[in-house]
């Protein structure tokens, strides 16, 4: 082997162990941790509305929706069905229009339908997954900028902040951050490099 090219690689292997000498520095620095810190402060505003009942209720992890704040089996026994919108016969959009009505109760959006099971919140048994469960999940199908985009746009998401009136009239209880919250709270955790718990 040449002096040249004992050389470069001296070099190279000098320029690995710079850089993960202060790549160990800098995932330790105080603003980092602060950032870690922030993003991790909002994602549990986000995850508070994610297993809220008007959220986690289509993000089952059953083959059906939930309903109501309790989290109950939705009415009908209505099924996910092959591409989580119902079965044929019984289709969401049957009941569920593109608009509440709150003269019979039934919530509505445009597009109705379930969350694909691999966007579960919950476990099989109905109790909500751990923070850091759904933080890697959510990850497995958007980045930052995706999820700050699905919180402010996405008409089910806004839904969730005017759900309408149940079947007995009474008003049905959002989530606990308003809309304006929720994006603030998804961009803060996005700017922050989306940490999960």
């Amino acid at each position: 082997m040449t002096n040249s090219r004992r050389a470069a690689i001296r070099a190279g292997v000098l320029a690995l162990a710079l850089f993960a000498v202060w790549r160990a520095a800098s995932a330790g620095s105080p603003a980092r941790a602060s950032a870690r810190a922030s993003g991790l402060a909002a994602w549990g505003q986000v995850y508070s509305v994610m297993t809220s009942p008007r959220c986690i209720n289509c993000h089952t992890a059953t083959n059906f929706p939930g309903q109501g704040d309790d989290r109950h089996r939705h009415l009908f026994n209505v099924v996910r069905g092959p591409h989580d919108a119902g079965v044929p016969g019984l289709k969401c959009a049957t009941c569920h229009q593109s608009a509440n009505a709150d003269s019979t109760g039934v919530p509505g959006a445009p597009l109705w339908r379930l969350a694909p099971l691999s966007m579960a919140w919950q476990d099989p048994g109905g109790q909500p997954l751990s923070s850091a469960a759904v933080c890697r999940s959510v990850l497995a199908s958007r980045d930052g900028p995706g999820m700050i985009k699905h919180h402010a746009k996405e008409p089910l998401v806004l839904w969730a902040f005017a759900p309408g009136r149940r079947r007995d009239g009474t008003m049905r209880a959002p989530p606990p951050l308003t809309h304006e919250e929720l994006v603030a709270a998804t961009r803060r955790w996005a700017e922050a490099g989306t940490p999960c718990p």
